[in-house]
């Protein structure tokens, strides 16, 4: 188990019968994983941005039953089409949390990773942990395990998508 300062790490895998160019457009399109997880309700470009590159900032609209609804503010660190995409959340220099997607081509298809790091900043599981640091571990095993489980959701949703277009 991982404690909130180490970097823990959620992540999940999938493989889709489609080539990465396919893939490409889905992992990059911030509005897509609200169409399949939990928690992420909707996501939007700002700042005049259109579309994903390098220093472009959109909002990530969240709900979940133990907190209610928020928003965060976040900013692409990497876009390197067709093998990733990344994201921080909140202060670049200090991200409540990482996320990004992994492609790389596999016999005719593409092998799709999603990964989230939480901290090294302040996030919703700060007062959380700071109110119970004796169960840190716990806490923070619980939510990579929701993370994992949207993840595994998003992955799934994007893998008939991709199918789908490439018949």
């Amino acid at each position: 188990m991982a404690r909130y300062g180490e970097d823990p790490t959620a992540q999940a895998d999938i493989y889709v019968s489609a080539p990465c160019a396919v893939v490409w457009a889905l992992v990059s399109d911030i509005t897509l994983p609200a169409r399949f997880s939990t928690e992420l309700t909707g996501a939007w470009w700002i700042d005049g941005a259109a579309g994903p590159c390098v220093g472009a900032r959109f909002i990530g609209q969240s709900h979940h039953d133990a907190v209610g609804d928020w928003q965060t503010t976040c900013t692409v660190v990497s876009c390197e089409e067709p093998q990733a995409f990344a994201w921080v959340v909140g202060d670049p220099a200090l991200a409540s949390a990482r996320w990004g997607f992994e492609l790389a081509a596999e016999d005719g298809g593409t092998r799709v990773r999603q990964w989230a790091i939480l901290g090294p900043g302040p996030s919703g599981l700060t007062p959380v942990i700071e109110a119970m640091p004796d169960k840190e571990e716990r806490i923070v095993a619980r939510r990579l395990a929701e993370h994992e489980t949207n993840m595994q959701r998003c992955l799934e949703g994007i893998k008939a998508l991709a199918e789908s277009r490439s018949r």
